[in-house]
């Protein structure tokens, strides 16, 4: 997990910043400027790592619990686009939410799956030609999530749901799309 991640790496720059300081490993000079380069040079690539892993951790060591997969729900009547990002991208969101949450033998499973990629499709087809959208967070984890579910339903069909490891990712996605979408980015 993250923590055991951040520890190890914790670890290791203490033990990098113990060996720069060991006798075999510095070169004395008259004024010591020279080991303290050396300390620096050594600690400075292991300090950046452990920095960046604890500042920037990955959207893969986020904790999401994958909710059960589901046969009964409500079928949605508001496929297709009105052509507001925000709203169309909480709406494919939401869409694919339930679309990777519905387990085998779910009411109406395959016109869900027809109708959700349609719209993902759609929804690609359409956004992908703005630059200011495109480059937006919330659409790039949204297209990366778009082309899990569309490969899933092209390699297996709609009948079958999405394997457990799969649909881990694609809710942390979901998460992330969704702060994204929050702070309109």
């Amino acid at each position: 997990s993250a923590i055991m991640k951040t520890t190890a790496l914790i670890i290791a720059s203490t033990v990098v910043a113990a060996s720069a300081f060991s006798p075999s490993s510095m070169k004395m000079s008259a004024d010591g400027v020279s080991a303290r380069r050396d300390f620096f040079k050594v600690v400075g690539t292991a300090g950046v790592a452990a920095a960046s892993t604890a500042a920037f951790p990955l959207v893969a060591s986020a904790d999401i619990e994958v909710p059960s997969q589901v046969t009964e729900y409500p079928f949605p009547d508001n496929w297709g686009l009105t052509f507001d990002y925000a709203e169309d991208a909480k709406k494919v969101r939401d869409h694919m939410y339930v679309a990777t949450g519905l387990g085998k033998g779910a009411v109406k499973m395959e016109d869900y799956g027809k109708n959700m990629k349609k719209e993902m499709i759609d929804f690609v087809s359409y956004y992908r030609r703005f630059p200011k959208i495109a480059g937006k967070p919330s659409f790039s984890t949204l297209y990366t999530s778009i082309n899990v579910l569309a490969g899933h339903y092209t390699s297996y069909g709609f009948k079958y749901p999405l394997p457990e490891k799969r649909r881990k990712r694609l809710y942390q996605e979901y998460a992330e799309i969704e702060k994204s979408l929050k702070r309109s980015r």
